[in-house]
């Protein structure tokens, strides 16, 4: 697309990518009513386990949620055996918080479900639809990056 975009178009893609955000997170709500967690104790879960062990502060920011906010959420998930909390070897003031198994399982599971409803929205795309609706979803997830560290 070119830089003079008209923001007729601009505000078309803007409403249609609300709208796929709105039913993403409406079917993901729908699909963790099944499992013991909550919707930012899935972001949590997600960025821990990509992350890997993040102290409460490092993902209170990945969350976008206030530090009190985050330890009530990381009480909860301890409470329910998801998370641990390790205290650092070297620093005993730093706390850190790991994925335990049943959380592990929770995510996998999850996002497998996440992953057959996609794939039921893509039954009617043809293979090369998707591949270009994947390659123009990663140009987009990387320009935003892109103007996001600015």
């Amino acid at each position: 697309m070119e830089n003079d975009m008209s923001h007729e178009v601009q505000s078309g893609v803007e409403k249609k990518l609300r709208y796929i955000s709105g039913a993403i997170k409406q079917n993901g709500r729908k699909i963790l009513k099944k499992y013991p967690i909550t919707s930012p104790q899935f972001n949590a879960l997600q960025w821990l386990i990509e992350e890997g062990e993040l102290t409460i502060g490092k993902l209170s920011n990945k969350n976008g949620l206030a530090f009190s906010t985050t330890t009530d959420l990381v009480d909860r998930m301890e409470k329910n055996e998801l998370v641990e909390r390790i205290r650092d070897t070297n620093d005993r003031r730093v706390v850190r918080i790991r994925v335990l198994e049943k959380g592990r399982t929770v995510i996998r599971e999850v996002i497998t479900e996440r992953q057959n409803y996609l794939g039921e929205v893509l039954e009617k795309f043809s293979n090369e639809q998707t591949m270009q609706l994947d390659t123009l979803l990663s140009l987009l997830h990387e320009q935003m990056t892109r103007v996001n560290e600015k």
